[in-house]
């Protein structure tokens, strides 16, 4: 059983982990069933779903190449974001035994997939799709309350990890005790 002060550590490479694999995921599924989100993107972009007599059409976007270049972005954004949470857990998996000014020291790329999932799904997907594309008066490509539950999840895994961790008990009670007679 791992020592007590070790379960926050693990807890912190098991959260980054799940991070990574979502985003690795969502990368994959976005590459693999490309038509799906890309018809997604075209939607939100050309405005085609927001109310009858929306003022704001001139933001619309109706060329192609933008709609595949914007589908590009956010696929590459999605990439690199599961790429830093699996490369910051697995630097975290190293130092789990380090002291706590190595491991704190070692979660920079864990902060930095954070930062960019939030970029990706808030600032993506919230400001720049729900904003100014309007897709929140969409009832049918609108992606605002997946994007949320997922910048949330993210907001609440950056929060924990930044939590700084203390150096470990170098024996654990037990030992200790043993250890004397």
């Amino acid at each position: 059983m791992p020592r007590p002060m070790l379960i926050p550590r693990y807890a912190k490479i098991i959260m980054s982990l799940s991070l990574a694999a979502f985003c690795l995921l969502v990368t994959f599924d976005n590459i693999a069933d490309y038509g799906t989100n890309y018809l997604f993107v075209q939607h939100v972009m050309s405005m085609d779903t927001t109310f009858p007599g929306n003022t704001l059409m001139y933001r619309s976007i109706t060329d192609p190449v933008l709609w595949q270049l914007a589908y590009a972005l956010v696929i590459a954004a999605e990439g690199v974001t599961g790429i830093l949470f699996l490369a910051g857990a697995i630097r975290l998996i190293r130092l789990r035994n380090a002291s706590g000014a190595a491991f704190n020291q070692g979660k920079s790329l864990v902060i930095a997939g954070c930062l960019l999932a939030f970029l990706v799904w808030f600032f993506g997907f919230m400001v720049v799709a729900g904003e100014w594309f309007d897709m929140w008066q969409s009832k049918d490509w609108n992606g605002q309350d997946a994007a949320f539950r997922f910048y949330v999840t993210v907001l609440g895994v950056l929060i924990f990890v930044s939590l700084p961790d203390s150096d470990l008990a170098l024996a654990s009670p037990r030992r200790q005790r043993s250890d004397k007679k």
